[in-house]
């Protein structure tokens, strides 16, 4: 997740007024669509999906309730899934605020055990990765409060125990700065097939996202690249290509 200006001034403003202003434009204005996302893949998966009602995603790094969500968009119209995220204050904002959930405080990495969890004053540059922990904790604004051991598991083990087994996963998010590669090692890919796959990857160019290990990998495991926003690659589940075929 990347920061500059505008990400800047949303953190400023208080969560609750930003949520309360998205409300009352929704109801001022019955054709506006006001995205939760950072960059608006919720709104890309909106039309995507075409108002599917009820159904199920897994976000990995949830980070919070509604503010850089990938998933709030889709809760509020009747949806439910499961949030993972280490930080043990943002599963309790989404118990509190998102009580339909399953909500699970662990991290996410292709062997269980415990890592070192890097918190900021910033939740939303919280990362594993102990060099992108430095190198954030050097920008102007934002300082590195703690470093403490977590526990993390296998995706695979965790929808195995979560994923209620009458639900198929709509969409898996993934933003975990830095280890993105690592938790799409830790799917059991045969098993846990979400038919839309969203990724953090930082690529600009198609020849450079064709290089990037994250496209490799996606590629490798059946997914095709069908949207880009500036920092997330979004893929569909091949065998599900011509579901996704609505209207123009």
């Amino acid at each position: 997740m990347e920061f500059g200006l505008k990400q800047f001034v949303r953190a400023a403003v208080p969560i609750w007024l930003t949520e309360r202003a998205r409300r009352l434009a929704e109801r001022l204005d019955p054709f506006v669509n006001l995205a939760y996302s950072q960059d608006g893949e919720d709104m890309i998966l909106r039309r995507l999906f075409e108002d599917k009602a009820c159904g199920f995603y897994v976000d990995v790094g949830a980070h919070h309730p509604f503010r850089f969500s990938n998933t709030c968009y889709f809760y509020r119209r009747g949806w439910s899934g499961i949030n993972i995220d280490p930080n043990p204050e943002a599963i309790k904002a989404f118990q509190r605020d998102r009580p339909s959930d399953i909500n699970v405080c662990v991290g996410v990495s292709d062997a269980a055990g415990e890592l070192s969890f890097h918190f900021f004053n910033e939740p939303a540059l919280n990362t594993f990765d102990a060099e992108l922990a430095v190198e954030r904790a050097r920008l102007p604004g934002y300082r590195l409060l703690e470093t403490r051991s977590v526990p993390v598991r296998r995706l695979e083990d965790l929808l195995t125990a979560h994923l209620p087994p009458d639900k198929q996963i709509d969409f898996l998010s993934i933003d975990v700065e830095g280890m993105d590669l690592s938790v799409l090692r830790s799917n059991d890919w045969s098993r846990f097939r979400p038919r839309f796959l969203l990724v953090e990857a930082h690529e600009r160019t198609i020849l450079a996202i064709e290089r990037d290990p994250i496209n490799r990998f996606a590629v490798a495991a059946g997914y095709r690249l069908v949207a880009k926003t500036l920092n997330t690659l979004i893929y569909e589940d091949g065998s599900c290509a011509s579901m996704s075929s609505g209207p123009s």
